[in-house]
């Protein structure tokens, strides 16, 4: 039964973004506001399969950021994606340019404020930087993913430079973010698990931290937060946490 309604529940994902995406198309092309309440709807309607047919529900726990920040999340999977662009007013995801070439999504993302940028390379961080300023209006959340990469629970990956870089580039507070939702909708896998998929928004770092002081914090807080809730989760599954 977990397999058929997750098949079930991934045909919403794919053909409501087919369906929804060349429908809104014409829409979307006048007004950016306009794109992002069509992309929420759009979140609302996977969001809400996943509930219905899955029995995966998903939760946002602590105060979520308004005005202009940086958000450093554990990235895990899709689904953390989606619960962060419905939770935040105004985000901006930082993602890699090949993205923008994917059918239907590279619109959407371009149109609704998405900031894309090249796989950093040694020494390519300034260039990274003096990109995202020009794409940034200067108003909204900058989500970035310290770790560049979808890192299922209870597997360790190097965090890299870029979310630390955008603190100090920018000089907004720093607002960092845990999640489990690996283990609810597990990367690389069409199944999608029953329980509570949570995202919490933890400890504000003020601008103007010291760059080893703040990365030390972020990755410590994310870490240990995440890690939490990933106990949470394997309790729930009737499974041991990683």
């Amino acid at each position: 039964m977990l397999f058929l309604c997750s098949v079930a529940q991934n045909l919403v994902t794919y053909v409501t973004m087919a369906v929804m995406g060349i429908g809104g198309a014409p829409f979307v092309l006048w007004r950016r506001d306009w794109t992002i309440w069509w992309m929420k709807r759009y979140v609302d309607v996977v969001l809400g399969s996943a509930r219905l047919l899955c029995g995966l529900r998903s939760e946002v726990r602590g105060p979520v950021p308004r005005g202009s920040v940086v958000v450093a999340a554990k990235h895990q999977s899709l689904m953390d994606v989606l619960i962060l662009y419905r939770a935040l007013p105004e985000p901006h995801f930082v993602m890699k340019r090949e993205l923008l070439w994917a059918p239907v999504f590279g619109l959407y993302a371009l149109r609704s404020g998405c900031i894309w940028v090249t796989r950093e390379k040694r020494g390519q961080g300034k260039t990274m930087m003096r990109r995202l300023a020009r794409q940034y209006r200067g108003t909204g959340q900058i989500v970035i993913y310290p770790q560049g990469t979808r890192v299922p629970p209870g597997e360790k990956r190097p965090y890299k430079r870029g979310a630390i870089m955008a603190y100090e580039s920018f000089g907004l507070p720093m607002v960092l973010a845990a999640t489990n939702v690996g283990w609810f909708w597990p990367k690389h896998s069409m199944l999608r698990h029953p329980g509570t998929a949570v995202i919490e928004f933890l400890e504000t770092l003020p601008p103007g931290m010291p760059r080893d002081l703040a990365s030390a914090r972020m990755e410590q807080v994310i870490e240990a937060e995440s890690d939490r809730l990933s106990a949470e989760a394997a309790r729930a599954l009737g499974r041991e946490s990683t």
